[in-house]
């Protein structure tokens, strides 16, 4: 399914026009306190590759594919130049919540983490609660609990959470089989269930829709391969969709916004005002939330922020090393894509990663 220039750029070139950045949180989130990227420069404009520290190379393969289509390939064409945005808020206490929210203005909806590891259901509900009190009775709650419920808890966690007037609940519980069960339990509450890791997590992106297991798909242009690997999910599933980010600088954000803008009906405000988490970014021109959405543009490279916010030698190495097998992986598999009639069957994916995504 991966849209792949032909032949793919060199292990060489990559690494020549690649730089690796560290970049600060102003709230710690996903258990760091910084988001480490691999910044490239292609010949259609800056790009990114970033999968998570705890994803393996077969994982990462398709955040790699996605930074080539980005780089290397023209996008698609926008049917908007802007895309409304949603707030996020990590896991904080309830009193870090209005300064949080305050990083995001004009949004009129706030994406909740719930079910963080270590934390009670009562927090949750302070925290959805406080974010309900911060929006006022016209804005739009969601909640994400990166599928920490088994359907039991996810049961009674949205009976008390249901008094906030939640837009939809993403990835609930962690498998589909679990996601069908508790869209049939509360269907009747009049709650949306959306499949986020179950999309992009997953040897076959397409079986949540197929088996009814979700109302909408959050889908996530660097997991599933880029741009056009997406679209072309979001085409066959037919369900309403909301684009998100995975943490991205400003540069992968620009990616996700041109997904965005290249899908003819959206819905719902897209999870694309990350960069609002981050203390520093690679471009003068960041994409966080201006009167509650982005705009959709390729920043440029600020070489100086680039520079100030390198990281140190050994992380810098790492993240080299990770290319170059990646690189060979995607390699292979794009050679054996070419080869074989079935596209979806051999599109790099993130496969059955024991590592849990707090994205």
């Amino acid at each position: 399914m991966t849209r792949m220039p032909h032949p793919l750029p060199t292990l060489p070139e990559l690494l020549d026009l690649a730089s690796v950045v560290s970049l600060p949180l102003n709230t710690r989130f996903r258990g760091v306190d910084a988001r480490e990227a691999m910044i490239l420069r292609g010949p259609e404009g800056a790009t990114e590759f970033s999968p998570f520290l705890e994803y393996d190379d077969n994982e990462a393969v398709a955040w790699l594919a996605a930074a080539i289509d980005f780089g290397w390939s023209t996008t698609p064409p926008a049917f908007r130049d802007r895309i409304p945005v949603n707030a996020t808020l990590p896991a904080v206490a309830v009193q870090d919540v209005a300064a949080v929210l305050d990083r995001y203005p004009g949004c009129r909806t706030i994406k909740v983490k719930v079910a963080e590891r270590g934390q009670t259901l009562d927090d949750d509900v302070a925290r959805v609660r406080a974010a309900r009190d911060y929006l006022g009775v016209d804005g739009r709650i969601r909640l994400d609990a990166n599928g920490g419920w088994n359907v039991d808890e996810a049961e009674h966690a949205i009976h008390r959470l249901a008094e906030f007037d939640l837009e939809y609940i993403e990835q609930p519980c962690p498998s589909v089989d679990d996601l069908w069960e508790i869209r049939q339990r509360v269907k009747y509450m009049g709650i949306p269930i959306a499949a986020d890791e179950s999309v992009r997590k997953v040897d076959d992106p397409l079986d949540v829709a197929r088996r009814g297991a979700a109302d909408l798909l959050v889908v996530k242009a660097q997991p599933l391969g880029g741009i056009h690997s997406a679209l072309e999910i979001v085409e066959r599933a037919g369900l309403p969709v909301v684009v998100s980010s995975a943490l991205d600088t400003s540069i992968g954000i620009a990616m996700g916004a041109h997904l965005a803008a290249s899908i003819p009906e959206l819905e719902y405000d897209c999870g694309l005002a990350t960069a609002a988490l981050l203390q520093a970014d690679v471009t003068a021109s960041p994409l966080v939330p201006v009167d509650g959405s982005i705009a959709v543009q390729r920043p440029e490279l600020d070489e100086s922020l680039v520079q100030f916010s390198l990281a140190p030698a050994d992380r810098d190495a790492w993240w080299r090393a990770r290319l170059a097998r990646v690189h060979a992986l995607l390699t292979a598999r794009s050679a054996l894509a070419t080869r074989t009639p079935d596209p979806m069957r051999h599109r790099p994916h993130s496969g059955a990663s024991n590592a849990r995504n707090r994205g």
